[in-house]
């Protein structure tokens, strides 16, 4: 077996994986924000992964695994500058797993976690180069994937939000709506009541994508009394609409075929359904992991370490 750890802004999980690549746990608790707030500090995010974690690990049965490995996420991004305390909580509890077991220890980002855990679940893309759509709310990156035959990772950005994140977007019109942040799941169920009575503005412009202006548009709408279920519904089609149209332009500059969805905000079915659509006029493919591997989650980080097993 191999165990992963990933403690983001707002969620703790530890996953564990056979050697076959199979899940035999998948334990994840959402971090608790306060009722009408946007975020946590992230002082706050370290003391609930603190207290998170020995819960968590308390609910896998150690006794009958035996791990070979473990890999933590310990920074946001795979780039020397990136930092974010959080993080840290979920790699010190890695180390010291792996020391009172005397097995590897791996440290990769929260990125290359969404990335691997996608491939995971999506089975693909099988392509040596590939373009990843990472939307959340702390981030909404287009990254070209390149894969060389020792296994190695290299990632790229290519595109990206001028302004706001995609999941800050869906965040701050879900609390206007007198949703619970984060407010995806709820804002995803309450646009299932929603008609296509209005309609926001998409703002592309080749390899950027802009959800500042639509957010405040979408904000006062929702404090003017619109349909809740209406904006909800708006507000997924104009995020599909705007991100299908730059990964099409994106795919189109970079001679890429395949995009692999991932991150919290690609979770949302209508949103998948529109960039897929959207690509699919060029003939790009799109993989998308089932929704729970979209979302925060230690699988990627738990599949990380079994590739380096493989390897050795």
């Amino acid at each position: 077996m191999v165990l992963g750890i990933d403690t983001s802004c707002y969620t703790t999980s530890v996953a564990v994986l056979d050697l076959e690549g199979r899940l035999v746990a998948d334990q994840r608790k959402i971090l608790t924000v306060a009722e009408g707030k946007c975020g946590l500090q992230q002082s706050e995010m370290v003391y609930q992964h603190t207290r998170n974690l020995p819960e968590l690990m308390a609910g896998i049965d150690f006794s009958q695994l035996n791990i070979q490995a473990v890999a933590a996420t310990r920074q946001p991004r795979p780039l020397a500058e990136s930092y974010m305390p959080a993080f840290l909580t979920g790699w010190g509890l890695g180390q010291n797993v792996a020391k009172v077991l005397n097995v590897p220890v791996y440290a990769l980002s929260h990125q290359e976690n969404h990335l691997l855990a996608g491939l995971w679940s999506a089975q693909g893309p099988q392509a040596s180069r590939f373009l990843m759509l990472h939307a959340s709310g702390g981030t909404t990156d287009i990254l070209r994937v390149e894969i060389n035959e020792a296994q190695k990772i290299t990632l790229t950005t290519v595109g990206e939000s001028i302004d706001l994140h995609a999941g800050q977007f869906v965040d701050r019109v879900g609390v206007a709506l007198g949703l619970s942040f984060p407010a995806g799941p709820a804002l995803e169920k309450l646009a299932g009541e929603g008609k296509p009575n209005i309609t926001l503005p998409v703002w592309v412009k080749d390899n950027k994508v802009s959800f500042s202006g639509v957010c405040t548009k979408a904000v006062r709408l929702a404090q003017a009394g619109a349909v809740p279920g209406d904006l909800a519904l708006a507000t997924e089609v104009v995020l599909g609409q705007a991100l299908g149209k730059v990964l099409r332009n994106i795919c189109l500059a970079q001679q890429l075929q395949d995009v692999l969805l991932v991150g919290g905000v690609s979770a949302n079915q209508l949103i998948r359904e529109l960039i897929t659509t959207a690509l699919a006029k060029n003939k790009i493919k799109t993989f998308v992991p089932k929704p729970q591997y979209s979302g925060d989650g230690a699988v990627g980080a738990a599949y990380y370490a079994l590739l380096q097993v493989r390897k050795d």
